[in-house]
């Protein structure tokens, strides 16, 4: 049986999506239907991605009996009232990151799923790339030898992207591009908690940080620094250094085609589109597809690469980068 998917919102990260998902056998993925505000621009994304059902309204896509899990590409402000509406439809969803504002919506997101008893998993694709699964594997084997320090950036200059700059609109460099970062600092020391966290950054008159510096000390030692900004074009690679070597990975780290080990390149190549990108590497997309695929197949209500307590770990982290460096949304004063 393929898993049946529905689209929330009509918007370009929802299009690279179902792009990503015609990358994967049919028989294993369909798109079912797909959800919008407004009627027109579901039925003319539908129209684009050959889907047989618009909605003009996400509470008509919670009602579809023949959806077996959820898209959310909505902003991030919208992740928490749309992840609990398809959440108490008894709906499985993949929400894109950041799963919410601040780690007390993550906590009401994560509660609400466990609540209906439904699979939830913030959408950090990052993490399922096949660079990742290596990148795992080469450190549960010890081939860089214990890891002492990482590093990672993410800059790109957005600032004509409204939703990069204006606070309503969740804008900010460290929830948009530094969970990236912060992930990846957090997948490499397992989920732990650091010891301490040093930030400091710039802010635009919006109220939004633009540019932030991270330092985190975890226990025995290890080391961790990532730098983000919505300002400036950084080289946004990552590297890991051990007692016995590195790892490295070239830009875009977020969505890697390639990894470094001790100087040794290894290329992982993307499929093609059917249809033109708005994002780069969209097509790896398809792995976090296939992960939720292969989680509910099991009967999991979380993904063990990407678990609900890695969501609030990161959550509880930008909350505190965004506490040092003045960032303060309408959301951490409800």
């Amino acid at each position: 049986m393929a898993t049946r998917w529905g689209i929330c919102s009509a918007g370009r990260i929802s299009h690279d999506f179902t792009v990503a998902l015609k990358t994967l056998p049919a028989q294993d993925h369909q798109v079912v239907a797909v959800a919008a505000r407004k009627l027109e621009d579901a039925q003319e994304f539908a129209k684009k991605h050959s889907i047989s059902r618009a909605y003009g309204s996400y509470e008509e896509l919670a009602r579809d009996p023949d959806i077996d899990v959820v898209y959310i590409g909505v902003i991030h402000p919208h992740h928490l009232s749309t992840c609990l509406l398809f959440t108490n439809a008894k709906k499985n969803v993949l929400c894109e990151k950041p799963l919410a504002m601040n780690a007390k919506e993550v906590q009401e997101i994560l509660a609400s799923a466990k609540r209906n008893n439904v699979f939830l998993m913030e959408a950090v694709w990052t993490r399922f790339f096949p660079t990742s699964v290596e990148i795992r594997r080469l450190l549960a084997q010890e081939e860089v030898g214990e890891v002492k320090m990482v590093r990672s950036e993410f800059g790109a200059p957005l600032m004509h992207v409204p939703r990069s700059v204006q606070k309503e609109l969740g804008g900010g460099a460290v929830l948009d591009l530094g969970i990236y970062c912060l992930q990846f600092i957090t997948m490499v020391y397992n989920g732990e908690k650091p010891e301490c966290i040093q930030a400091t950054g710039v802010c635009l008159e919006t109220g939004v940080d633009e540019t932030v510096v991270v330092t985190l000390k975890f226990s025995k030692n290890r080391m961790a620094v990532f730098t983000c900004s919505s300002g400036l074009q950084l080289p946004n690679d990552a590297i890991i250094v051990g007692t016995k070597g590195t790892i490295r990975v070239p830009s875009n780290m977020w969505c890697p085609t390639s990894l470094v080990v001790n100087g040794k390149e290894t290329q992982y190549s993307l499929p093609e589109p059917y249809l033109p990108l708005n994002f780069v590497n969209s097509t790896g997309m398809r792995y976090e597809a296939e992960e939720v695929r292969q989680c509910l197949l099991k009967g999991l209500k979380e993904s063990p690469v990407m678990s609900h307590s890695d969501s609030l770990l990161l959550a509880e982290m930008e909350d505190e980068i965004r506490r040092q460096v003045g960032v303060v949304y309408s959301q951490d004063c409800q």
